[in-house]
């Protein structure tokens, strides 16, 4: 009798203990009203992406802005940043050779600023294969090609480089009532932002039936190489008085060349808006120039890169607006 009531008690007391633990259990992770506390549920910890800007280089301010605007969304989104860019504007294979170590790095995404429209096709597609997101912006892979390979969903970032030439360049052709000739420094002609700054100009001097454009040759972006452009160009055409330069690098080369050679009378506009351009603003050394907006490039660029990686569906195409900058707004 004894041993029964005892291992009644016994039972009794590891009900009651399972019970209370089971209870305790329950209540633990539950915060007023019934719902679970943040505070004790263990969730994953949010991966830090490793995003890579590939640009063109260094050497132009232009992308100087640029990696200032990645610069500042990697410390607002918390990611890991390369910068990767070629010696020179020029420097397609280097850019290839940059992207295939990515690859092997096994970076998330690619930022790429490309040099040529169509050579770095093959190797972001690649990239793609291997599980990277791609991103493009300023100058814009040829659809037609990246389509033909099956580059695909790549979003573009930049500005309607056409537009801001053409509005560049108008600048200087409204003030024109004479028969007056026009002399345009192209960029690299297998980029598309160089061809739609070659049109857009062409266009404007289009709009008015006194400017005869007389040449176009590229300056491949280069200050040197345009200070020798121009040189070539002027001992042609000597009574030229208007030149457009698809980027202020190449207006420098024009305009060094137009002072040292003594030539006045002379309207140079150009492309970029870089610092160094204001203080020939300011003297009228340079008449106008466009703001492309570089660093809100870059800084969308990383922002789609995110949305990207987490899955969320982005513009094919976003424009950002072209400010002209002139003598009266130059900073």
């Amino acid at each position: 009798m004894k041993r029964s009531l005892l291992l009644t008690a016994c039972l009794l007391l590891a009900i009651f203990s399972s019970s209370c633990g089971k209870a305790a259990q329950d209540t633990s992770l539950l915060a007023p009203g019934g719902t679970q506390s943040p505070a004790q549920i263990e969730t994953p910890q949010e991966k830090k992406y490793t995003i890579a800007l590939v640009m063109k280089t260094l050497t132009n301010p232009f992308f100087v802005e640029m990696e200032k605007g990645a610069r500042r969304a990697e410390k607002e989104f918390n990611i890991n940043l390369i910068v990767k860019t070629g010696a020179q504007e020029t420097s397609i294979d280097q850019q290839i050779t940059i992207i295939e170590e990515l690859i092997r790095d096994g970076v998330d995404a690619i930022l790429i600023a490309p040099a040529d429209s169509v050579q770095l096709i093959p190797v972001l597609k690649k990239a793609q294969d291997a599980g990277i997101v791609i991103i493009n912006i300023d100058n814009q892979l040829d659809l037609q090609s990246s389509e033909k390979i099956g580059l695909i969903d790549v979003p573009y970032i930049s500005v309607d480089n056409e537009q801001g030439a053409y509005l560049s360049a108008s600048y200087i052709s409204g003030k024109v009532d004479v028969p007056t000739q026009a002399i345009i420094l192209e960029g690299i002609v297998t980029a598309k932002n160089a061809q739609d700054r070659k049109n857009g100009a062409l266009r404007a001097f289009g709009e008015n039936k006194n400017i005869q454009v007389v040449a176009s040759e590229t300056a491949n972006w280069k200050i040197d190489e345009a200070y020798n452009v121009a040189t070539k160009l002027f001992e042609e055409h000597p009574d030229v008085k208007l030149v457009f330069c698809a980027n202020d690098m190449m207006a420098f080369g024009v305009i060094q060349y137009l002072q040292e050679n003594n030539k006045a009378g002379v309207q140079v506009a150009a492309y970029d808006a870089l610092e160094e351009a204001m203080p020939m603003l300011k003297n009228g050394s340079l008449e106008a120039t466009i703001d492309q907006q570089a660093a809100i490039q870059a800084y969308t660029g990383v922002q789609y890169a995110i949305q990207a990686l987490k899955g969320e569906e982005l513009p094919p195409v976003t424009l950002l607006a072209v400010l002209l900058v002139t003598k009266e707004n130059a900073k």
